[in-house]
């Protein structure tokens, strides 16, 4: 992922200017990551780093969000709607 999208993810989901660590940017630049790895595994059926590469962001971003629905559920399921995650 280049710089400017990144950035436009991260100004996004901010809460406030700098924010980069919160679960809804974390969450949001993993998803894009997720997109992104997703796209190269269609094209390289056989890489398979990248294969236990990607379940470990997917698990991580679950981490995540299960830790954003018990902390906050409104913003849980917002986030969800936005970008197109399906929820339990």
């Amino acid at each position: 992922m280049s710089m400017a999208p990144k950035a436009e993810t991260i100004a996004k989901f901010a809460r406030k200017d700098g924010d980069t660590g919160s679960p809804e940017v974390q969450i949001a630049l993993m998803t894009a990551r997720i997109q992104h790895l997703t796209e190269h595994l269609k094209r390289n059926r056989k890489d398979y780093s990248t294969q236990t590469g990607l379940l470990a962001l997917v698990n991580r971003r679950k981490k995540l969000l299960a830790y954003l629905a018990r902390e906050n559920y409104e913003r849980y399921v917002s986030l969800c709607a936005e970008l197109g995650i399906r929820r339990k």
